[in-house]
């Protein structure tokens, strides 16, 4: 059976680890992503580092299929939406400690390879009367 992707996971279990030992949690977001939402004039190389510390955000939710808050960007105000697939890392600003994410990872479920008369096949039972 295909599971979800564990990435939503580990991140919000690296973010309250880095908080729980009183260190700043940053990530770093692929902006090119299509579901990126972020002030492109701090993107550098389709690269951009987020403060996803609780005094640098306001209402900041780890969800699996978002990472939503208000930050405040050269005295403006911004709504961030990031999606789990687009981080790629998550660390403490003082030490560099984390985990970082593979480029390459699959964040989706592999696709079902077999048609569906194939698999009608498969589903058949194969019994036999026996007298």
């Amino acid at each position: 059976m295909a599971m979800t992707s564990n990435k939503p996971y580990l991140i919000r279990a690296f973010y309250d680890w880095i908080v729980d030992n009183d260190l700043t949690p940053y990530i770093l977001v692929d902006a090119s992503n299509p579901n990126v939402q972020v002030p492109r004039e701090h993107v550098q190389h389709d690269r951009i580092v987020l403060n996803i510390s609780p005094s640098a955000t306001r209402g900041l939710l780890l969800e699996n299929d978002r990472i939503v808050f208000t930050a405040r960007f050269s005295g403006q105000t911004e709504q961030i939406f990031v999606a789990p697939n687009a981080v790629l890392e998550i660390y403490a600003k003082e030490n560099g400690r984390g985990i970082a994410f593979s480029v390459d990872e699959d964040d989706e479920p592999p696709p079902k390879t077999s048609s569906s008369s194939e698999s009608a096949t498969k589903n058949k039972p194969s019994l036999k009367l026996v007298k």
